[in-house]
């Protein structure tokens, strides 16, 4: 079952199709490419880009500073500059033209250790004409390393209305699931008791900030909470009382766009002097302005604004400071600049450097990579596709899904860059309506997501059998309501909850050899038999040899996976010693999986 995503799935964003993409790439190959600086290893800042056929540039300039302020052109004190150098032309078949290839670095020792890098990039050709991006950019130059805490947590995704009423009061009923349902933060206060039993230290609530729908994601103000969820003061109590059982708290924050009625909105389209005219991007004022995605009810801020940039930073830091938020789930990162994302990151480190801020980027491995340094790291969705693909759809067999992850896990290794790993989420169908209903699947999904070193998150219900009614995908139209079901307290399936209670354990347990080194040691497409393990880390236990071992029948048939594995090993589900002498032999059901952790 596979659509135009290619993964059997709605999944939002700008590269969602084949023709997205398409469009995509001829576009950002036909001009100057995005400048995006990274951190080599020595600490040196490197930016590379291309230059396409609309851009017959002859030489590119890097503007830029290391003290925060404005990179000026022509140069002024203040600003240093370094001249690209181009390497060979490179052909692209899909532009059917050369690219020119350009390459700027500048050495670690001739920056300072903190403050913010601001670039800006002009390439001249031949006769004078100037090219630019358009856009400054920024780098936050102290790094930031992931907090202990976010690299051994489980994140439990709340959405807030569909999550728990105050008293256990029935939710209400609608056909629609696009009305409100009656969750409140009361009742997620009431139900961290059940949270922390389950093994979540970490919860993430979908957006609480007024607004006229049910999902919150087109706030009418960034400091204020929804009546409908509770007061200023539940949400203190509900963080006091997560930090009080060691759990971290994420709100859910929208920088990229507001509600229509948002005071400020109402203020620039009806006021001409306006003070708030210049936080949104008129290109026909009053009717015509930048939106997300071309929805007239949500107007995108314009963030290289000063004075809107500093209400959205302001509003993001007074959560933290007033209330002990832990950080923030942002969505549509993407649309902000990286230059916007740089102040916001050396805003809130600053308020709290064990913080943690993930944006939702639904784009490429490359352009993931280049957030590093101006957030603490992006949900996985390349993650999300495969592990779909496998264990869902059966259109992508473990050995290729297994290669695929060997090489992502590769390319983001040495960045202080955190990847999260769901099944599932609020804009997407659950797992376990993609996988038909077969909780065998999700088992295994969910063992794969856990026995990997980036942290999981539990989308609300997906650890209690949750259930949709219908796709999301009606005709043309996605309604992602689908996916947001009220939670089913009163018939959990007790099964599916016990066994997400022992991944928790299991993670506790087994958290720190997932740091180490992994091989895998069978992946066969024909049996679907998967085994891998992790080697102790050095200093520990078992230095040097294989520490934990994940076994997977991905099959319809039991198996006999034979496992070259000497010693003795720990069933993490069962408690039995398994004894690999000379080799371990292990007889599995249809569609199951284990986890193995070494005793002697």
């Amino acid at each position: 079952m596979t659509d135009q995503t290619g993964i059997g799935d709605f999944i939002f964003g700008t590269l969602a199709t084949t023709e997205d993409r398409v469009r995509t790439l001829l576009d950002s190959r036909r001009g100057i490419s995005e400048p995006l600086l990274v951190r080599d290893a020595d600490g040196a800042a490197r930016v590379t880009l291309t230059a396409g056929p609309d851009a017959p540039v002859e030489s590119v300039t890097l503007y830029y500073t290391t003290d925060g302020s404005d990179p000026l052109i022509p140069r002024a004190p203040g600003t240093l500059e370094r001249a690209f150098h181009e390497y060979r032309p490179q052909w692209d078949t899909l532009l059917f033209a050369y690219l020119r290839t350009f390459e700027a670095t500048i050495p670690a020792g001739s920056l300072p250790e903190t403050g913010l890098l601001r670039y800006h990039i002009q390439g001249t050709a031949t006769g004078g004409a100037v090219y630019e991006t358009g856009r400054r950019y920024s780098l936050l130059l102290e790094a930031h390393p992931l907090p202990e805490w976010f690299v051994s947590a489980v994140i439990y995704h709340i959405f807030v209305d569909r999550f728990a009423t105050t008293d256990d009061a029935p939710f209400a009923q609608h056909d629609d699931h696009s009305q409100f349902f009656g969750g409140t933060l009361r009742g997620v206060i009431q139900k961290l008791d059940y949270l922390a039993d389950l093994g979540a230290s970490c919860l993430w609530l979908s957006p609480v900030f007024p607004s006229p729908s049910h999902h919150g994601y087109d706030a009418t103000a960034f400091t204020e909470i929804e009546p409908r969820f509770g007061t200023k003061d539940d949400l203190r109590e509900l963080v006091e009382a997560a930090h009080a059982r060691q759990m971290r708290v994420l709100l859910d924050f929208v920088p990229n766009h507001v509600s229509d009625t948002h005071p400020y909105f109402v203020s620039a389209q009806t006021d001409p002097a306006s003070p708030y005219r210049d936080y949104f991007t008129f290109t026909h004022w009053p009717d015509e302005y930048a939106t997300f995605f071309g929805v007239k009810s949500l107007p995108q801020i314009n963030n290289e604004n000063v004075a809107a940039r500093k209400y959205v930073i302001d509003s993001a830091v007074y959560w933290m400071r007033e209330f002990g938020v832990d950080g923030y789930r942002l969505d549509y990162a993407h649309g902000p600049s990286h230059d916007f994302w740089a102040d916001y990151y050396a805003a809130v480190k600053a308020q709290n450097p064990q913080s943690v801020h993930l944006g939702e980027i639904v784009e490429t491995p490359e352009l993931l990579a280049s957030y590093e340094g101006r957030m603490d790291g992006a949900l996985d969705f390349h993650f999300l596709a495969a592990v779909r693909k496998t264990f869902a759809f059966d259109t992508m067999t473990v050995d290729a899904f297994d290669d695929w992850l060997t090489r992502h896990q590769a390319y983001f290794r040495g960045r202080q860059f955190a990847l999260p790993t769901f099944l599932d989420n609020h804009d997407l169908n659950r797992f376990l309506w993609a996988a038909g209903g077969d909780t065998r699947r999700q088992k295994i999904a969910a063992l794969v997501q856990f026995t990997l070193p980036a942290t999981p998150i539990i989308y609300y219900g997906s650890e209690a059998g949750l259930r949709q009614r219908r796709d999301i995908r009606q005709g043309s139209l996605a309604l992602m309501e689908e996916s947001r079901v009220p939670m089913n307290w009163d018939a959990p399936d007790a099964d599916m909850l016990a066994y997400y209670k022992q991944l928790t354990r299991l993670r506790r347990e087994i958290g720190g050899a997932l740091q180490g080194s992994r091989e895998t040691l069978i992946a066969d497409a024909q049996t679907g038999q998967y085994v891998y393990g992790y080697y102790a880390i050095d200093g520990t236990d078992f230095d040097g040899e294989m520490a934990v071992l994940i076994l997977i029948n991905h099959s319809p048939n039991a198996a006999e996976l034979v496992v070259d594995a000497p010693g003795v090993w720990r069933d993490l589900f069962s408690g039995a010693q398994v004894f690999g002498s000379p080799a371990l032999l292990l007889i599995m059901s249809a569609e199951t999986g284990t986890a193995l952790v070494r005793v002697s």
